[in-house]
């Protein structure tokens, strides 16, 4: 059984320690899910905009340079010939996509390994709630100090947590990153040291994988 500490904003309050849901959190860490859903995630967010010219697409190069023989030079053609400075290029890139697709159930089992890898760990931690009424970087700074939370973390929110002052509190801290529970992702648990969550996010979260 994985456990992780519970905190409300009432500083005074002792955490408690709940168990976390062991199918989600409590599962076989499989290594090659979590490499083939950061490398399809890495993938997507390449652009494909790489693009070189042919022979063809070259411009110039309508005349053959010189007569085939009696020259004492070799034989040419054409100026846009790969051989020549400024020529086409052999082989060179062109526009295309590079996004992987990955099984529905590929992703989930990834996800699950990233969660019970980090609760694994005892990086887990669960906060009743975030209340910022305005962006308050101060704010967010003393809350992660209060929860112990000194490295890279990602903070998982619900959707209707996820407003402005919420976002931008957390946005000019280094290694801190915060997301909505429909965005948690592979890469990113992967990325930061520590996983928080409040309680509303952890529910959207198991909810998450209910419906999938």
């Amino acid at each position: 059984m994985v456990e992780a500490r519970l905190y409300n904003l009432d500083e005074a309050t002792e955490p408690k320690t709940v168990a976390l849901d062991a199918t989600i959190f409590d599962a076989k860490v499989n290594s090659d899910l979590l490499y083939r859903a950061v490398r399809t995630q890495l993938l997507s967010r390449r652009q494909g905009t790489s693009s070189t010219k042919t022979r063809g697409e070259v411009r110039g190069g309508g005349r053959k340079p010189w007569r085939q023989k009696g020259t004492g030079r070799a034989r040419a053609g054409s100026r846009r010939s790969p051989l020549w400075v400024g020529g086409g290029i052999t082989f060179g890139p062109k526009p295309r996509s590079y996004k992987v697709k990955l099984p529905k159930k590929m992703r989930r089992g990834a996800l699950i390994s990233a969660l019970s890898d980090r609760a694994s760990d005892g990086k887990v931690t669960l906060l009743g709630e975030i209340a910022f009424t305005e962006p308050t970087t101060k704010g967010a700074i003393s809350l992660l100090n209060r929860l112990g939370i000194s490295s890279t973390a990602l903070v998982i929110v619900s959707a209707s947590e996820y407003n402005r002052a919420v976002r931008k509190s957390f946005s000019n801290l280094v290694g801190i990153k915060c997301l909505a529970a429909g965005g948690l992702n592979v890469y990113d648990i992967l990325r930061h040291d520590e996983l928080m969550l409040t309680l509303s996010g952890l529910k959207e979260v198991k909810e998450r994988f209910r419906d999938g």
